[in-house]
This record gives structure tokens, sequence and C-alpha cells, in this order.
């Protein structure tokens, strides 16, 4: 067999060559193990899915028509894979279970079908082709796995949403964990469903094959996307995100007491612990006990100075429950989390600032650390959103 060795050919090979070694150092990557083999497997299928297209463009069909329906083809994990990938990747509590299955029934099928071809003769290939590929499967394989990528986008893009709004109320360092990247990658694959759907309507009602035929180079696009900033991800080991709803339906039925505010005077360890009995009811006011809890634990214990403080582990430091601590910030300080703490280290600096001996000592980013800020874009960010300047202009005012 000869090779037509053309640009078109080297791209494409050079897709499927970055995306099977990408593929190997997700699988065995040793943070965020399972939304990782997640994303390998994507990677794996829409390699795969793009393979097809280095054969046509290297003419392996056009001189080897049997190579036409090997089992290369499983387009219609593409959708669940990414769905699971991004529930996994939130949630480091996230278990594949057994009713996770039924979303894989689809690609079972598919490859099931293109095993059982890969071994037949070539005259039962060249029937299938002719009374039922060209007029049904292929049909069935195409526009359904543009159903079932738009349906699950819709389904990614909307957990997404839900966890980065409930990430400034769990985290005082989000930097590492809003996964913007992830929005883009959802982004670029609602441009090759869109590409896609052009393709079904010239096929469909104009009987246009492979004239405008750019998914191919957009899905090799995603495929460099995914390798570059997947590995790249950091890790998400503390991540335990449930959909609201979820979250809802597992707090509200309890009415079990959380411990009490550790270092409190004991009258407002036996309030602290009634407001925990209660919020799960209703959280319909603010308690004043719980407000000046937390207050002492970042005034004066400046829990704030831990970079990485989370709302767990300011739960488990004052014994509050954690989504009372969640409406206590939100409605007694009018703030998220992730902005009263952070407003408690921007304090901490403006005040360090003043003084001749930390000045003299420090520089601007050693004080910013020493304040609880563990990253200098986070540190000039934050400082800039509280003040309104940078934080080397506020040094000279």
């Amino acid at each position: 067999m000869r090779i037509a060795v053309t640009s078109d050919v080297l791209l494409l090979y050079a897709v499927l060559a970055q995306a099977v070694f990408a593929t190997g150092l997700l699988w065995f990557a040793p943070h965020n193990r399972l939304p990782n083999r997640f994303l390998a497997l994507l990677m794996l299928t829409m390699a795969l899915w793009s393979l097809d297209g280095l054969l046509r463009a290297a003419d392996v069909y056009g001189q080897n028509p049997n190579w036409y329906f090997k089992p290369i083809y499983y387009s219609f994990a593409f959708g669940p894979l990414l769905y699971f990938y991004v529930q996994s990747l939130v949630n480091h509590a996230f278990q594949f279970k057994r009713r996770h299955w039924w979303h894989f029934g689809p690609v079972l099928m598919q490859a099931a079908l293109y095993w059982w071809l890969c071994f037949q003769p070539y005259a039962v290939k060249l029937w299938f082709w002719e009374k039922v590929h060209q007029p049904y499967t292929y049909r069935v394989e195409f526009i359904g796995t543009w159903v079932s990528l738009i349906v699950y986008l819709g389904l990614c893009l909307r957990l997404l949403q839900q966890y980065q709004r409930w990430l400034p109320d769990n985290f005082s360092e989000t930097s590492q964990l809003r996964l913007s990247w992830l929005r883009v990658l959802l982004l670029a694959l609602a441009v090759v469903s869109a590409q896609w759907l052009v393709e079904v309507v010239l096929r469909e009602f104009f009987d246009l094959y492979y004239a405008y035929d750019y998914s191919t180079w957009l899905l090799g696009g995603v495929v460099l996307l995914i390798g570059v900033v997947g590995l790249r991800q950091a890790n998400m080991a503390a991540v335990n995100f449930a959909p609201e709803e979820a979250l809802f339906e597992q707090v509200a039925p309890t009415n079990e007491a959380v411990g009490p505010s550790f270092g409190a005077p004991p009258a407002m360890q036996a309030s602290a612990a009634q407001v925990v009995v209660e919020a799960p009811r209703q959280l319909a006011a603010v308690e004043p006990a719980i407000v000046a809890r937390l207050r002492r634990a970042l005034e004066e214990e400046q829990l704030y100075l831990n970079p990485t403080l989370t709302l767990a582990e300011l739960s488990a430091h004052t014994g509050l429950a954690p989504r009372l601590i969640s409406f206590t910030v939100n409605n007694g300080f009018g703030q998220s989390f992730n902005d009263l703490v952070n407003s408690y280290r921007v304090e901490a600096v403006k005040r360090r600032l003043v003084n001749p001996a930390d000045v003299a000592r420090l520089t601007l980013l050693g004080i910013a650390y020493e304040c609880g800020f563990n990253s200098k874009t986070t540190f000039n960010r934050i400082f800039k959103q509280f003040t309104g300047v940078a934080p080397s202009e506020y040094g000279r005012m």
C-alpha cells in the first residue's frame, strides 16, 4: 500500500501521536486519578475518530476499501466521558457506579457493530455499506453523536456554572480551582458541534459528503487543547462539590448538632449548638453568637494566615456546621467566604505596609505571603479588587 504524504497527513499524524502520548501521561498521573482517566479515554476516542480522517487523507480507503470498517469509531462516548470527567473533577469523592453504565449503552452498541464487521469478509462489508450503513446507520451514528454531544455539553456547562458559584463560598484561594480552561474546552466542543450540524445539513439536504468537512480538524484542535492543559490541572483532592439540589437534600433533613464553638464562653457554646440544630430547618436569621465566633476565628486566631483555608477547615476549627457558616458569612457579613477571608488578608497587608520595620525587612511580596497570600498574581488581583489600586501604588501613597 502506498501512503500519500501530504501536509494534511502529517498534521493529522502529529495530532494522533500527541494524543497517544498525552493519554498515557494522563492515565498514570499521580493526582486527579479518576478524572484524568476519563479525560484520557476522551482523548483516545477523539484521536481514533481523527484517525478516520487520516486514513481518508492518506488514500488508504481508496486503495483498500476493506479498511473502512476498522473498529476505530467510539463517538457516542464523547459526551458521557466529558460529563463524567467534569463530575469527578469537581467532586473528589465521586465514584463511578453500576448505575452510570447506561450512559455508555450507545457506544457499546457502536463498538460491538464495528468489531463484528471487522471480522467479516469483504462481501459482507460491501453489502452492509450499500444496504444498511449508507442509508441508515451512518445517519444514526453521525446525527446521534451530534445530539449526544449537545446534551452532555449542556449538562457539563450547568454543572460547571454551579461549581463556580459554589467555589468562592468554600475556598479562600481559588486561582487553581476555577477551571477557566475547562469552559474554553466546552466552548471549543460547542464549535465542533456547530460544524457537525453544518455537515449534517449538507449531507442530508444537498448530498455533499466531505465537501466542507472541517470537524475533523476542529476535533484535532480539541485533542491538542486537552493534551496541553489537561495535564496542567492542579490537584483537586480538596474539592468535594455536589450540585445544589443534592446538597440541600443531604443537609436539610438533618437535625444533628455539631460540636460547640471551641474556646467560646459557655453561653455562646449553648447558643451555637442551638442554632446548628435549628439551622438546617430554616436558617431564617443570623445568630450574633455565630458572627462573633467567626470574627474571633479570623481576627484573634488569625485563620486567614492559612493560604489555603477552606470552609471545611473553618468548620473543623470552630465546631460549626459548614452550611451554617456559609449562611452566616453570606447574610451576616454580606460577603462570600472567599471575599471575607481575603479582606482580612488585604487589611493585614495594609497594616504591614505602614510599619517601617516590616517594610525594611521584607519585600512587598514577602509581606503578602506572611499575610496569607500564596501567589503574586492572586495577591495583585485581590488587593486591587479591595483597594482600587495596585499594591505597589498603595505603598507610595
